[in-house]
């Protein structure tokens, strides 16, 4: 994850930066070698610093939340996220990307590499943001750099189109907004075969959490097809023709208790199109 630079840039680094850079690439590589919660929260605090704004500081715990997501230290962002809650999750600094003002990127790493625990581990933490707005306008907002594949790109939008299913489930349920439900349905008919399962379930995740039926033109324009992909009764619900098949609404409550309670259930009674 550190932005690597040119030899041209390094050359113009002042000694003061190079060593900055040494110490931020070392934390980066401790992260990426399991090494202990302790060790690193040492080095984050006490031997690691980045250059800001012409001087260097010590890592935010949000920018060290960012190296344990890409690295699946799951025992280190626990530690982040029960010590500085929320405030683990706020945007890292400016000097710490090259896109000022880009966001808050922890959801959008989080599904683009399918941290399942550690992503369930920060949907506790924004429990305790202050009202269900603040954390519905988190769980909602475009994260990541402007210059990376996922910008502009809610963490909902991005787990339907990588079919990371566990992780849009994880969203869903902590009130995310289902958006996506007509990429999710391209993503059905185009994927191969080997990714057509989660795909599915991502469809079905979205059908689920759907409070009334979008407009989506491309039912309308070819019903045959979509009536095949879909079944009858649900192509029926999302052409607005009929209510919510009873399965679903019978699912739609049971999610509301969370995530473990879709995942558990035998496979005939899962979630399927």
């Amino acid at each position: 994850m550190p932005r690597l630079r040119s030899s041209s840039e390094c050359l113009s680094l002042s000694p003061c930066q190079r060593e900055c850079e040494r110490t931020a690439f070392s934390f980066y590589c401790a992260v990426r070698e399991q090494l202990p919660v302790w060790l690193l929260e040492e080095m984050r605090s006490m031997e690691v610093f980045c250059w800001d704004n012409g001087s260097p500081r010590a890592f935010l715990p949000s920018e060290a939340l960012l190296y344990a997501i890409v690295h699946d230290h799951q025992d280190y962002a626990r530690y982040l996220l029960n010590r500085y809650s929320v405030g683990a999750l706020r945007a890292p600094s400016c000097s710490f990307c090259c896109c000022p003002g880009s966001g808050t990127p922890h959801l959008n790493v989080a599904v683009r590499y399918n941290r399942v625990a550690i992503l369930s581990m920060m949907m506790e933490a924004l429990k305790d943001c202050a009202g269900l707005g603040k954390r519905r306008e988190y769980l909602d907002g475009c994260g990541g750099c402007v210059h990376a594949a996922d910008a502009g790109k809610t963490a909902v939008q991005l787990a339907v189109e990588l079919s990371h299913s566990d992780c849009l489930l994880q969203l869903l349920v902590h009130d995310a907004r289902p958006d996506g439900l007509e990429v999710a349905l391209q993503k059905l008919i185009s994927c191969i075969v080997s990714e057509r399962q989660q795909a599915q379930r991502c469809l079905d995740f979205l059908l689920l959490f759907q409070s009334k039926p979008p407009l989506l033109p491309c039912l309308q324009d070819e019903p045959q097809r979509w009536q095949g992909v879909l079944g009858n009764r649900v192509f029926s619900w999302l052409c607005g023709l009929t209510p919510s098949p009873l399965l679903l609404q019978a699912l739609r409550c049971l999610a509301q208790s969370g995530s473990d309670c879709i995942t558990s259930l035998p496979d005939f009674l899962q979630p399927h199109s």
